[in-house]
C-alpha cells in the first residue's frame, strides 16, 4: 500500500472518531446542570412571565436531546458552526480572534519541550554514568513531576513577585503598538511558553537518554565506531537518527496533552486564547462555543497522530504501510 492510500484510509477511520467526541461532547454538555439562559438571568431580580420558557424555546434548549443533538451535527456538517449568544457574535469569528495567539503559545512550548528534551537526553546519553547525566535525569523527573498549574503559579510568585522580572499575565501591555507591541508580547510569551515547555521537557529528555542508550549498543554503532568516524558524527548522524523513532510516536500521542496543559496556563496566566476561552465559556453554559472548541481540539489531535504515523516512514525507511 502506498503513504497516500494509507493516508486516506486513516483519514476516513478518523471520521467515526470525531463523530462520536462530538456526540459525547454534546450530551455531557447538554446535561450538565444549568443553561445559557440561567447564566444570562443570573442578578436579575425580576422576568416577564413566561420569558425564561420563551428565551429557552427560541434557542431550542425546549426540545427532546436527540432532537437537538440531530439540530446539531446537521448544523455542523452544513458548515453553521452556530451563534454564541453570551458573546453575542458568531463562534467562528470568535475561534478565529484567539486561536491564532494558542498557537503562538502552543508551538513555542513545543519546540522548548522537544528541542530541549531531545538535547539534554543526548547529553545525557553522551556523558552517561556522569554528574551531567545524574543533574540531567534529576532535573526531568522533577519538571515532570510538576503540575501545569502548578509551575504556573509558583513562576509567577518568583518571577513576576519577588523577581520583577516577567509580567503577571496577559499577552500584551495596554497602550504599546508598532513594533513595540512585538517585543512586549514575545516578553508576555516567556513565562507561559516556558511553563508549558518545561512540563514536557522532562519526558523528552528521559525518552531520548534511554532510546540512545539503546542504539549505542547497536552492532551497526560499532561498525561506525571501526570505521574511524569522529564522535560528533556517530552520535548525531547515526545514534540520533535511529533514537527518534520512539520520539515521534511521544510527539503524536503527546499532542492531546499539549493542548489540555495550554488550557490550564492560559487560565492561570489569562492568556487569551482557546484555553480560557473554553474556560469562560464553560462556567457560562456557552454550549455553541464549547462544543465548536471541543470539536478543533478533536482534529488536531487526530491529524497529530497522523502526522507521527507519516513521520515513520521518514524517520525509518524500513517502515512499509500495509
Amino acid at each position: 500500500m502506498s503513504l497516500l492510500s494509507y493516508v486516506i484510509r486513516r483519514l476516513l477511520q478518523a471520521i467515526p472518531l470525531i463523530i462520536l467526541t462530538m456526540v459525547l461532547t454534546f450530551c455531557i454538555i447538554q446535561l450538565a446542570p444549568g443553561d445559557p439562559v440561567s447564566y444570562m438571568m443570573s442578578g436579575a431580580e425580576f422576568a416577564p412571565p413566561g420569558f425564561i420558557e420563551a428565551k429557552r424555546a427560541e434557542l431550542g434548549l425546549d426540545q427532546p436531546l436527540p432532537v437537538r443533538l440531530l439540530i446539531y451535527l446537521k448544523n455542523v456538517f452544513t458548515g453553521n458552526f452556530g451563534y454564541s449568544y453570551i458573546q453575542n457574535a458568531p463562534v467562528v469569528d470568535i475561534i478565529y480572534s484567539k486561536i491564532g495567539n494558542t498557537l503562538l503559545l502552543t508551538v513555542t512550548g513545543f519546540l522548548i519541550q522537544v528541542i530541549g528534551g531531545t538535547l539534554l537526553g543526548v547529553v545525557a546519553a553522551w556523558r552517561r554514568n556522569s554528574a551531567i547525566d545524574a543533574t540531567v535525569s534529576v532535573t526531568s523527573l522533577f519538571l515532570w513531576s510538576m503540575p501545569y498549574f502548578w509551575m504556573a503559579i509558583l513562576s509567577i510568585v518568583i518571577f513576576s513577585f519577588y523577581l520583577h522580572i516577567f509580567p503577571i499575565g496577559g499577552m500584551s501591555t495596554p497602550g504599546v503598538t508598532g513594533f513595540q507591541l512585538y517585543l512586549d508580547t514575545a516578553w508576555h510569551l516567556v513565562l507561559p511558553a516556558s511553563v508549558l515547555g518545561l512540563g514536557a521537557l522532562g519526558l523528552y529528555s528521559r525518552m531520548t537518554r534511554s532510546s540512545m542508550l539503546e542504539v549505542m549498543h547497536q552492532d551497526y554503532m560499532l561498525t561506525a565506531w571501526a570505521k574511524g568516524l569522529g564522535e560528533r558524527a556517530v552520535l548525531l548522524k547515526h545514534a540520533l537518527r535511529n533514537a527518534l523513532l520512539p520520539l515521534v510516536t511521544l510527539i503524536g500521542l503527546g499532542m492531546g496533552n499539549l493542548f489540555m496543559g495550554a488550557v490550564l496556563v492560559e487560565i492561570v496566566f489569562r492568556w487569551p486564547g482557546m484555553g480560557t476561552l473554553i474556560f469562560d465559556s464553560i462556567i457560562s453554559r456557552d454550549y455553541a462555543m464549547v462544543q465548536i472548541v471541543f470539536l478543533i481540539l478533536a482534529i488536531i489531535v487526530v491529524l497529530a497522530n497522523l502526522a507521527a504515523d507519516i513521520a515513520y516512514a521518514v524517520v525509518d525507511p524500513r517502515i512499509r504501510y500495509r
